[in-house]
């Protein structure tokens, strides 16, 4: 079990158990044996292999640093580099399992829903007024213990959606899981924001309450096909909001059936629950349900009126250490993420410095006074 993790490692992390493994890496529950913390310790292969995993490792590192300290948020407590410079080991506290999983062994109760939708919209309202929109939000990127507690995880598809100037920065590369993708992702649109999250938000609600993908499609078109039966052919407003010029020309050539009821889709909902997805399953994002708002929405009203102070929002919009729409080679994406590494080492040790050194004054002081 050893063989895959460098001795060095091994001198400060106790491995556990293997809980994953694939062709992106190896996951351990482990222990720290400096802190007796039990974690999560994840061996990334490669992670520079080429620019995008490259791009992808950088991003998620440098935005969970960023992100670090909401409690629905995993948190990302070591960064280790592998002796061959080309694997990475990140180690993460420890939680259980994923919601996918914990969906198809149908065990939670309506409470147990109603509270993990509340804390993914939590932690959505602070990811979101930090300027940033996750873009793979899924059952299986969803983290949750037995308590029902959750994390959102996997931020590696992650971005920025606003530059310096405060103009629209514009979205490539997506190839996050089809079936969560809003539909002015599915139709091209390159100015999407925030509340494409919120699409997948609702496919999620959708999952929790009947068990099963809302939209399985097969194909991009068959996708936007399963989307438009529910929520009926856009209008002409609707198809402007997309701001794609393929999704005009992809919608008239889409037959829509007679539209879907969500009411008979999910036969055992109740009101409540139907009214909050119906606003986060919205065709035209603009006329989408933000984060915010969900969170005032009757169906979370239990837990808003007790935890409403810990629904906070982030102190200002994450700039991470490049621009997005600039694309680096393999070699500057790995110099720039183990420089930030041992910049934030450095301050971390400073601060911990000054904390003895005030802590001495304190000490001498109390002693000098008696």
């Amino acid at each position: 079990m050893v063989d895959e993790i460098e001795s060095f490692v091994l001198k400060r992390y106790e491995l556990i158990k293997k809980t994953g493994k694939g062709a992106y890496g190896v996951v351990y529950k482990a222990m720290d044996k400096k802190t007796k913390e039990v974690v999560a310790l994840k061996k990334n292969f490669d992670a520079f292999q080429n620019a995008t995993d490259s791009k992808r490792t950088f991003r998620e590192i440098t935005l969970l640093k960023e992100l670090n300290g909401h409690e629905n948020i995993i948190k990302l407590l070591n960064v280790i580099k592998a002796e061959n410079e080309k694997d990475i080991y990140l180690i993460f506290e420890f939680m259980e399992t994923d919601l996918h999983t914990v969906i198809r062994s149908n065990i939670l109760e309506p409470i147990h829903k109603k509270f993990v939708m509340y804390q993914l919209l939590k932690a959505l309202k602070f990811i979101h007024t930090a300027g940033i929109v996750h873009r793979d939000l899924k059952p299986s990127n969803i983290l949750i213990n037995s308590d029902s507690c959750i994390k959102i995880c996997d931020f590696g598809l992650a971005r920025s959606v606003t530059s310096l100037n405060g103009k629209d920065i514009i979205m490539t590369d997506y190839v996050a899981t089809r079936w969560y993708r809003a539909p002015e992702v599915l139709l091209g649109s390159t100015k999407y924001n925030t509340q494409a999250d919120m699409w997948s938000v609702g496919c999620i609600f959708g999952e929790l309450l009947n068990g099963t993908p809302m939209f399985p499609g097969t194909s991009t078109l068959n996708q936007v096909n399963k989307i438009l039966e529910i929520t009926g052919k856009p209008n002409k407003e609707d198809i402007l909001s997309i701001q794609s010029e393929l999704a005009q020309n992809m919608l008239e050539n889409i037959k829509v059936s007679k539209q879907k009821l969500f009411k008979n889709l999910f036969p055992k909902a109740t009101a409540i629950e139907l009214d909050l997805l119906g606003k986060l399953l919205q065709f035209n994002p603009n006329k989408r349900i933000t984060a915010i708002e969900a969170l005032e929405h009757p169906y979370v009203a239990d837990f808003h009126e007790q935890y409403a102070d810990t629904e906070i929002a982030c102190e200002k919009p994450i700039q991470i250490a490049v621009d997005d729409n600039i694309k680096y080679t393999i070699k500057e994406y790995k110099q720039k993420l183990f420089d930030d590494i041992l910049k934030k080492k450095k301050e971390v040790k400073k601060k911990m410095m000054n904390l003895q050194v005030k802590e001495k004054k304190k000490k001498a002081v109390l002693k000098n006074g008696k």
